[in-house]
């Protein structure tokens, strides 16, 4: 439109030269196509115009870009000397020139570029011609250097409308370069692609393949165009003219499914772009996925190996964070009766008993720096909230730095071990001391029996003084004293054969209780008895037993009377799991060691109230009828709770004659 307007301004009459100028402006015009290379447009625009005006020599310079650097583009006709550096030095002096707004300009070249530039290059006259953009701003100048003739003011106005129709080709050459230059791209991206991609028309014809699905099917990218894509049998699809295998939805803007041939596995995505004149593009990505859902079913079945393994253990496993809280816990903390809300956020400490607190925090302090703990013992509470015992095992766990971000806590309960470990000293330091208290019973029995025998000789004796009689009894109440403890060793030591028959318990129970009633009641002592009346029968030696639950409530007594408060002693009875148990709980001090009250010649009385067997007995006496014995202080730090258990008997007449038959051997 600018080359129009400066064209309209010309004289309608003309002379012949000026009609051939014209020729040649239209001629030069018409060859200017955008469509041309930015290097052939130049090398066609500078040669035209010096052959229209008759020039010596004709330079293009051009702004490159939005850089703002400016270069020769193009150099047609005689120079005196060229080169690289009088190239960069014309470049500049055409950039200098352009900044003004004038687009003609004419004059002396030693002015308008420099002495030394017109000297090297031979130029004496030069037209400057400014090629503008639509915004204003110069993309490049023309010069022509020593035209033959003056410029007249109709050549002017051709110049300036060459130069407006320079200038919009010259934007419309550089848009065409960039969109060549983006497709160009966008073609090398596409086959820079390692998934395959298809192209295709509504009708099915491919509009475009990428060289990795071109080099499959063993052809060049361009001369799959135009082919029906149901007759290319892509990945194992049947042939199908007219009908692509991965549409499926046709209507749908985009779709994605999978796909398998042989083998290998595809991912399937189909977009589609609807253009102008109802034309639809089908773009297809097939991507092959098989190695990644190779890895992903690798990842599942390690991923639920693992979790298996971590749920199904007979330990509790658990994380802790670097602060030393609960971050995970596997299924069988929860099966242990621990509740989530519990566990997870809160110290691992809390679940130690206080007294013992420091150590495990102790210990994971080391497990921070590092170290490993093995099997270590605590006391802790079981899911229940009971009291229990413990191994834990310590492991730091770090990242892909090497540095520790979290603790694995490995829990195992051996409450049930370690009591039994307990129970199975317990019973060995028995039966030892056991054999030794029998051989010594046995041992001091013989000269005692004479010692008692001899005295009785000589009370009966007449010559015998009074005061002498005094003494000897003296001496046959000490020795009838010894034997009782003789006697008791001997039942320490299950020496004595014992009666079995079937028993009601809590008959034996209010029977002990008899014993001692008028005791109780003179000293204030609450006895609270909560027996199940439908106990089953068990098998045992009434007198035993009574022996045992009197013992029971005799420390009981002595040990309420110890207390200021209200005191009690409760008794009761329940049976469960084929067992009866029988439990003495009272409000006394409780016991100092739990762990040593059934060890023989062990007593917390003052010295001459016990001799320290009563309990030892007591516990022979209950294992002997297949049960057991257990002391325990009260979690509400009030008095001491002893709880036997003694077997049902199902079947008494057989368990009896088990008995008698265990007995007589």
């Amino acid at each position: 439109m600018r080359a129009l307007k400066h064209l309209r301004e010309i004289p309608a009459r003309v002379d012949g030269s000026l009609e051939s100028l014209l020729t040649q402006f239209s001629a030069t015009a018409l060859e200017l196509n955008p469509s041309l290379g930015l290097a052939e447009f130049s090398k066609r625009l500078t040669s035209r115009a010096a052959e229209m005006m008759l020039a010596a020599a004709a330079v293009l310079a051009l702004r490159r870009g939005d850089e703002g650097e400016w270069e020769i583009a193009s150099l047609a006709g005689a120079v005196k000397e060229q080169d690289r550096g009088t190239e960069k030095e014309l470049a500049v002096s055409m950039a200098n020139l352009a900044a003004s707004a004038s687009p003609l300009r004419l004059g002396d070249a030693s002015k308008l570029l420099g002495k030394d530039i017109a000297d090297v290059l031979g130029w004496g006259q030069v037209v400057l011609l400014r090629l503008a953009g639509s915004d204003g701003e110069p993309l490049g100048m023309l010069c022509l250097a020593d035209v033959e003739r003056a410029v007249t003011d109709t050549e002017r106005r051709l110049l300036e409308a060459l130069a407006g129709h320079a200038s919009v080709a010259l934007e419309n050459v550089r848009l065409f370069s960039r969109i060549e230059r983006s497709r160009k791209h966008w073609v090398e991206d596409i086959d820079a692609i390692s998934d395959f991609i298809v192209v295709h028309d509504k009708s099915g014809k491919v509009l475009r393949l990428n060289r990795v699905l071109a080099n499959l099917l063993g052809t060049h990218p361009a001369e799959s165009v135009g082919k029906d894509v149901g007759k290319l049998g892509l990945l194992d699809s049947p042939i199908q003219p007219g009908h692509c295998p991965f549409c499926r939805r046709a209507e749908a803007a985009h779709e994605e499914f999978v796909h398998t041939a042989g083998e290998r596995t595809y991912l399937i995505s189909a977009s589609r772009i609807h253009g102008a004149e109802n034309e639809t593009r089908t773009i297809h990505v097939l991507k092959d996925i098989t190695d990644r859902r190779e890895a992903e079913r690798r990842y599942r079945r390690e991923r639920d190996f693992n979790r298996n393994i971590l749920n199904n253990t007979q330990s509790m496993i658990l994380v802790l964070d670097t602060a030393k809280l609960v971050s995970y816990a596997n299924r069988r903390c929860f099966e242990a009766g621990y509740r989530e809300e519990d566990l997870l956020g809160h110290p691992l400490v809390e679940m130690a008993a206080p007294s013992r607190r420091p150590i495990l925090e102790e210990a994971l302090e080391r497990t921070l720096q590092g170290g490993a703990i093995d099997n270590l013992e605590i006391p802790a509470f079981r899911g229940n909230g009971d009291p229990g015992k413990f191994s834990i095992s310590l492991s730091p766990m770090r990242d892909e730095k090497g540095d520790i971000n979290s603790i694995v806590v490995v829990m195992t309960d051996v409450t049930d071990a370690s009591d039994l470990h307990a129970k199975l000293m317990h019973t060995e330091k028995m039966a030892a001391l056991g054999q030794l208290v029998s051989g010594v019973a046995h041992e001091v029995n013989n000269p005692l029996a004479a010692i008692v025998g001899f005295t009785d000789l000589l009370l009966e004796n007449r010559d015998i003084p009074e005061e002498a009689k005094g003494e000897l009894q003296v001496i046959l109440q000490e020795a009838q004293r010894t034997r009782t403890i003789v006697r008791n060793l001997l039942s320490f030591a299950r020496q004595m054969p014992a009666q079995r028959e079937p028993l009601q318990v809590n008959s034996v129970l209010r029977q002990t209780l008899q014993l001692r009633a008028y005791d109780v009641s003179n000293c204030g002592i609450e006895m609270a008895e909560r027996y199940q009346e439908d106990l089953p029968l068990t098998i045992g030696d009434p007198n035993q037993l009574q022996q045992v639950f009197l013992n029971i409530v005799n420390n009981a007594y002595d040990a309420v009377q110890e207390v200021e408060r209200p005191r009690k002693i409760e008794i009761s009875t329940w049976h469960g799991k084929g067992q009866i148990e029988i439990a003495f709980r009272d409000n006394g001090p409780g016991i100092s060691h739990p762990d040593r009250i059934f060890d023989p010649f062990f007593t917390t009385k003052e010295v001459g109230k016990g001799t320290g067997l009563g309990l030892s007995i007591c516990y022979g006496i209950v294992r002997a009828h297949r049960g057991e014995i257990i002391a325990r202080n009260n979690p509400d730090g009030a008095g001491c709770t002893f709880l036997v258990r003694l077997p049902v008997s199902a079947h008494a007449p057989e368990a009896i004659a088990v008995e008698q038959a265990e007995a007589a051997t």
